[in-house]
């Protein structure tokens, strides 16, 4: 990724494809690794171990009373929304130069690379400093003035939306971020993030604050990742610290959720082809026009992640001799998603947040320090995220199958799941070093 400028925030090593790693070593390391791991869950893990909500050794009662006080919700709350103001004054007031505003980094880096270790470490943090939230319940208590029940509402979304509209939501985020002309313009992201924010307090005026959930694409996806977190709220609403891949196996099967995944991966594995000579060429040359094969270039990676999965859900449905959702194994993607965010943004967020930081402060113009890793080191991190992510993956969904299947066919059925989770794993790999 080269420094905020013209270019957009959006690679996280810049050119990935000359890293100094053996393909060979890589592609089969992985392989081994997956299907090492396919065969001792086989042998070993008949039964499924996953307990989801019901999971979790409760913290001592004075930590749950500290993260549930009122002050820490107030404080959380006026940070996101001084957060928000600083980003809005920038794209308003301050110069059209991203190496000069802070405003494009703050969205691009701090705030959406960052949320994925900030929504890791402390849970789904954003739905505490959401200031949509905020600001929906402070226009919902102007309206209803001082009566009983100011800022609520009865009123709930429609349970066939499900986390569709996020989905729709993550997708433009991510279409502003890879394919729109110009998207560290002040213009561009002013009414971008201008129009998000009407358009979600009207949605939250209609179907109340339980909008935020199902529908801001921030909120689903700060909950999503936050599945992976030590910390999380067993069923009886106790704070815990769990297994991650108990709070994985909780992630509530929704309409939409499958979309949601599908468009974190096809969006990052976008990102990554973006940035091939092959592609840019492509781009440059199109008759169609940089920002239209951009944006076929973007859809095409996500319909693609989605028909593959749909496909392999299919079959294991039928070599599993029983009917489920098509989302049932949609939650093993989450851990392959986090994996290939943690390989091309790790150093996006370790070398342009600072220099970010450094804007905000009032620095002139500041250089992005030097990234923390050699490129062998930087190489080594991103094949064993990769990776890493893909075991998860197979871990959890041999779990969802031992426990939907007859037990005779819970291997067979999940042979699919594999195959995708080797397409997957070889993908990724040859958009980092092929």
């Amino acid at each position: 990724m080269s420094p905020v400028g013209p270019a957009l925030l959006a690679h996280g090593v810049g050119s990935q494809h000359d890293l100094p790693i053996s393909p060979f070593y890589a592609f089969a390391g992985a392989f081994a690794a997956l299907f090492v791991s396919f065969l001792a869950l086989g042998l070993l893990w008949s039964a499924s171990r996953f307990r989801g909500d019901r999971s979790g050794i409760a913290l001592p009662a004075a930590v749950e009373r500290a993260v549930d006080a009122r002050a820490v919700r107030l404080v959380l709350r006026g940070l996101g929304l001084a957060a928000a103001l600083f980003v809005a004054l920038h794209l308003v007031l301050g110069p059209d130069d991203p190496e000069r505003n802070p405003a494009p980094g703050s969205v691009y880096v701090l705030f959406w690379v960052g949320l994925v270790p900030a929504s890791l470490l402390l849970g789904p943090i954003w739905r505490l400093m959401n200031p949509l939230r905020t600001v929906h319940r402070l226009l919902q208590r102007a309206a209803l003035g001082a009566r009983r029940g100011a800022g609520r509402t009865d009123r709930i979304p429609p349970a066939r939306l499900g986390l569709w509209p996020a989905a729709a939501g993550l997708l433009a985020f991510t279409w502003l971020e890879l394919a729109a002309p110009e998207p560290a313009s002040r213009t561009t992201l002013l009414v971008f993030l201008g129009c998000y924010a009407v358009l979600h307090l009207v949605a939250a005026a209609r179907y109340g604050e339980g909008w935020f959930a199902r529908g801001d694409a921030f909120e689903a996806y700060s909950t999503l990742v936050a599945r992976l977190s030590p910390w999380g709220r067993r069923r009886d609403g106790r704070l815990v610290l769990r297994n991650p891949l108990h709070g994985l196996d909780a992630t509530e099967r929704v309409p939409g959720l499958v979309a949601v995944v599908c468009v974190m991966l096809g969006s990052t594995a976008y990102d990554g082809f973006s940035d091939a000579p092959s592609w840019i060429t492509t781009v440059q040359t199109s008759p169609l026009g940089r920002t239209t094969t951009a944006t076929l270039g973007l859809c095409g990676a996500v319909a693609l992640v989605a028909a593959l999965y749909a496909l392999c859900a299919g079959v294991t449905r039928f070599l599993g001799g029983a009917e489920h959702p098509l989302g049932d194994f949609a939650h093993s993607l989450v851990p392959i998603a986090l994996g290939y965010l943690v390989a091309h943004y790790f150093t996006l967020l370790l070398t342009e947040g600072p220099r970010t930081l450094a804007l905000a402060a009032g620095a002139d113009r500041p250089v992005a320090p030097e990234p923390p890793l050699s490129p062998g080191g930087l190489a080594v991190l991103q094949v064993v995220a990769i990776v890493s992510g893909h075991v998860l993956g197979v871990v959890a969904a041999h779990d969802r199958s031992v426990r939907l299947f007859p037990a005779a066919k819970a291997v067979a059925g999940q042979l699919p799941m594999l195959a995708l989770m080797i397409a997957y794993t070889l993908g990724g790999l040859t958009l980092l070093i092929a």
